[in-house]
């Protein structure tokens, strides 16, 4: 299916709750914020104001943007809610975390960061494999951190783990502007069907 260019309303961003030890992952960070405010793209997120999910959202604030918050409420402290928010949801769970970021939001993007946002980024794609939604995913590459991930990704369907057709669910660029008009105009494969084991 080819995603229509304006149904880009909302856009989950997934990013580390560290800011990393390079300014460029800040100042990426707030790039996106700041590109999503000015297109009038709502930020669906964590709901942290620390790290690069802090910087996302206080740029997209700062330049005028809404910003949607979802945080567990045992997490609310240890990543420190962001208070300012257009709106932020305390849920119960990781899980009802992750679903409402899913619901809310019309694609997802990935920005560097660690366990969980991987784990994140990594559910929303297997749920679009599925056919749970059909929301287009994107690594934003700043300066390659996604790189040995994409060769991982080759290597599984080299190796059969991955159909060549289900490769082209997960597209990646390190331009924000480029990122996202590349999540508009994605053609997705549907919902994936499990051939039968071998005799």
């Amino acid at each position: 299916m080819t995603i229509d260019v304006r149904a880009l309303r909302r856009l989950c961003v997934f990013c580390g709750s560290y800011a990393g030890t390079r300014s460029v992952y800040r100042e990426t960070a707030e790039r996106v914020g700041r590109h999503l405010a000015n297109a009038g793209i709502t930020m669906v997120y964590g709901g942290g104001k620390i790290g690069l999910m802090g910087a996302a959202a206080d740029a997209a604030l700062i330049h005028g943007g809404s910003v949607i918050g979802v945080i567990p409420r045992r997490l609310a402290d240890r990543e420190v809610a962001h208070d300012g928010l257009t709106e932020l949801h305390v849920v119960s769970s990781m899980h009802e975390r992750k679903m409402l970021m899913a619901e809310l939001s019309d694609a997802f993007i990935a920005l560097p960061g660690g366990y969980g946002t991987l784990e994140e980024f990594w559910e929303a794609v297997t749920w679009t494999q599925l056919g749970i939604h059909d929301k287009p995913c994107g690594l934003l590459n700043v300066e390659g951190f996604f790189d040995p991930m994409l060769a991982q990704i080759d290597r599984a369907v080299t190796d059969g783990f991955i159909t060549a057709e289900n490769r082209a669910l997960v597209i990646a660029d390190d331009e924000v502007e480029r990122l996202l008009d590349g999540l508009r105009r994605v053609r997705l494969p549907g919902p994936h069907v499990f051939a039968p084991p071998a005799p």
